[in-house]
């Protein structure tokens, strides 16, 4: 029996708030980098929306402009800094114990293959498979990621493991996936998942349960 186990990457593997924020902080000041990045996350999915066909270093770029006005040469912070962002501390170790149960590992994220590629090697844990948004003209929350790995794949069991509800969980469940939801910002879960997580801690016992 093949197990598969989903991940979004940028939030739920890798620190994408910190690496944004950190951005936001020395671009703006400390003291508007909150409210920008709040605003980042309202800002990005309205820009992927308008065209998906757009690489997600274009998107960076294009939200980070429409926050304020971006220094000269900036432009291109965002895209400049992801190869860079680290991973959470216990990314490694849960996704090392769950391949050691058998589970294969695949990467579903609204990124560019360059970018993929530079937080895999940081993570440091094989994967099967990666599918990102600019290969296949299509952002997540849209259905597209998960058809392109079903296209490839053929588990008999699937489960996606995400932290945002919006742009992971919520279509996943519509496609009547297991899903577990990496609550790390301590939110209220709309919609409910199968299993939630404060951290990757415990994954493979969560996997397994499902």
């Amino acid at each position: 029996m093949t197990r598969w186990a989903t991940f979004d990457c940028y939030g739920t593997l890798i620190d994408w708030n910190g690496g944004i924020g950190r951005e936001l902080e020395r671009l703006f000041g400390a003291d508007r980098a909150g409210p920008l990045l709040h605003r980042y996350h309202e800002v990005e999915p309205e820009v992927q929306r308008e065209d998906p066909s757009r690489s997600y270093r274009e998107v960076m770029a294009i939200t980070l402009s429409r926050l304020g006005h971006v220094p000269a040469g900036e432009e291109d912070a965002l895209g400049a800094s992801l190869p860079s962002w680290e991973p959470f501390a216990e990314t490694r170790a849960a996704l090392e114990e769950a391949r050691s149960r058998g589970w294969k590992l695949a990467i579903l994220s609204n990124t560019d293959r360059a970018f993929i590629d530079a937080s895999m090697e940081r993570i440091g844990v094989p994967f099967e498979l990666a599918i990102v948004a600019s290969e296949i003209g299509s952002y997540k929350p849209g259905r597209g990621h998960w058809e392109a790995f079903r296209e490839r794949v053929t588990p008999d069991v699937h489960v996606h493991v995400a932290a945002s509800l919006f742009h992971d969980v919520a279509p996943a469940r519509g496609l009547g996936l297991k899903t577990i939801w990496v609550n790390r910002l301590g939110e209220e879960p709309r919609p409910r998942p199968d299993v939630e997580l404060r951290t990757l801690t415990g994954l493979a016992d969560a996997l397994d349960s499902l």
